[in-house]
């Protein structure tokens, strides 16, 4: 069976790494099949919602497979980017992704999972960058993403010290959008995902890039940036039909345009 596993639920794509055995551990191949799934996803009109998850086993994803490693030649940061393309695919992403986070997330793990738009966590999980207890640095993103989501004093002690969190520190800090009980995550993380799916897409995109800009420009620009794409929304198929269902006291019926 492959070590990447899609399937579509409604509108919905799933992708999960399917190591149990290797406690969903991310090797090169598993890397570059994560990015191959994802791209496919994100091309498919049919899919409004992407998730990534892991095969139910101790882990999410337990990091990068540090026996691989030794094997490894990393001479520059352009082979490290194409290495790690999975987390420069996951956060252009034109559809929003859901983390669906059970069970150990560490390093490469939770690399990919602040690469996603949100995270949904399992009571039981432990969050962490450990690769300083190898001698080495988080390299996938790792020390800015982290840093953007829990501030820089936490991410310092994260990184710095390796330790792992609770799933419920990783609430409270921000890290994760919400926790549930393992056995209720998955019918959680779906129904988050068919909420979105409802809504319009073409809103929904244009809410994502505005958001995720916030982090790359200043307060005028994003100001500026947000009416942009309000204005295409106000003037789009759905603006209007939104609009008119709302009077109407109706249902809308979006085109996704």
């Amino acid at each position: 069976m492959s070590d990447v596993l899609v399937e579509v639920e409604d509108a919905i794509g799933i992708v999960t790494v399917n190591r149990p055995d290797k406690l969903n551990s991310l090797s090169s191949k598993v890397r570059w099949d994560l990015a191959e799934a994802f791209e496919k996803l994100d091309n498919d009109e049919s899919i409004d919602v992407c998730i990534l998850t892991g095969t139910k086993s101790k882990a999410f994803i337990a990091g990068a497979d540090i026996k691989e490693f030794s094997k490894m030649k990393i001479k520059n940061k352009e082979e490290m980017e194409k290495d790690w393309r999975i987390t420069t695919v996951l956060s252009n992403m034109s559809k929003p992704v859901i983390a669906m986070i059970d069970g150990f997330c560490l390093g490469g793990g939770l690399e990919l999972a602040m690469s996603c738009d949100m995270r949904l966590a399992s009571d039981s999980s432990k969050l962490g960058q450990p690769e300083i207890n190898i001698g080495i640095i988080p390299g996938a993103g790792g020390t800015q993403r982290l840093t953007r989501l829990v501030g820089e004093g936490r991410a310092m002690e994260m990184i710095l010290t390796g330790n792992m969190i609770t799933a419920s520190e990783a609430e409270q800090f921000g890290l994760v959008n919400a926790i549930y009980k393992s056995e209720e995550l998955k019918d959680k993380t779906i129904e988050l995902a068919k909420t979105i799916s409802a809504k319009s897409q073409f809103a929904v995109n244009k809410a994502k890039i505005s958001v995720k800009a916030a982090s790359e420009m200043n307060l005028q620009d994003g100001l500026s940036y947000e009416q942009e794409r309000f204005v295409e929304c106000f003037n789009s198929h759905d603006g209007k039909e939104g609009i008119d269902a709302f009077i109407e006291k109706r249902k809308p019926n979006f085109k996704g345009k």
